[in-house]
């Protein structure tokens, strides 16, 4: 029987385009070696296939599907990993050579976390830096994140590394489309799971037109998203018997993205009248 790798990273893939070829390169020429790359091609139309296929490494599992959605082929990703630790990554993003070392040596000193990520830098279309994200910086420690999640997310998706128990007691949720990290997060630390950051920028995070971060959220009023997240969580913590001190704090942040998105939204009806 074949040797479980270490690591198993997942990539979804959906009309990958200019910037796929990037991210497997990079994930390649990681300085740490023993894993295997799920690449879920959900249903693309564009030369993706032909960009996955064009690599020659036996690390590569390759799973094409119709289209079925992002988090349809997250858990479908976690429930092929075979590696003692699970990675996420975007077919947009880019992974620095040392990241997956530095996290799987974080998660073999801290047998007590259960997610790590890392600072991530922000790029353009052309791989050009345009800057940080000021709350991801800001959060490393678990108390830090702990105290920050209730109010808004401080977690970069694609830089993430987990246990792979932890992704696998912790489905993603079809309830929370387009937002379905931050719903893992709360219910992450809902159950008082530890969650860290190394403290170095590992991960490019690219933003552009096509991304879902510009494409779907910039466009929407993001706290009202936000509350709708809260809201659900909630609701799932209820249904569950589970409520404390932390779910007390999502709560007041719920509260308070009502607010601010009823009077976004009063200001942008009023500059269209």
């Amino acid at each position: 029987m074949e040797k479980a790798p270490l690591i198993s990273v997942i990539l979804p893939v959906y009309n990958g385009g200019p910037f796929l070829r990037q991210t497997l390169e990079s994930l390649l020429a990681q300085t740490l070696e023993d894993f295997e790359l799920i690449v879920i091609n959900d249903g693309s139309t564009d030369d993706s296939e032909a960009t996955i296929l064009s690599f020659n490494d036996p690390r590569i599992h390759y799973f094409p599907q119709p289209n079925q959605g992002f988090i349809f082929s997250l858990n479908r990703g976690i429930a092929a990993a075979r590696g003692q630790y699970i990675a996420r990554i975007d077919a947009d993003d880019v992974c620095l050579p040392e990241r997956f070392e530095r996290q799987v040596a974080w998660l073999a000193a801290h047998p007590e976390t259960a997610v790590v990520g890392c600072f991530i830098t922000f790029i353009d279309e052309n791989g050009r830096e345009t800057g940080i994200w000021p709350e991801d910086r800001a959060c490393v420690t678990n108390a830090q994140i702990r105290r920050a999640l209730p109010k808004f997310n401080c977690i970069a998706h694609p830089g993430v590394m987990a246990r792979a128990e932890v992704f696998r007691e912790y489905p993603y949720r079809k309830e929370q489309k387009h937002i379905e990290d931050y719903d893992l997060w709360l219910r992450l630390q809902g159950d008082g799971k530890v969650m860290e950051k190394v403290p170095e920028p590992l991960l490019l995070y690219r933003v552009h037109s096509g991304s879902v971060t510009v494409s779907v959220i910039k466009k929407n009023n993001i706290f009202l998203r936000h509350f709708h997240c809260k809201r659900r969580y909630l609701a799932l913590r209820l249904a569950q018997g589970k409520w404390n001190g932390f779910d007390c704090r999502v709560l007041a942040g719920m509260c308070r993205d009502a607010v601010v998105a009823m009077v976004k939204s009063f200001k942008q009806r009023n500059a269209h009248v």
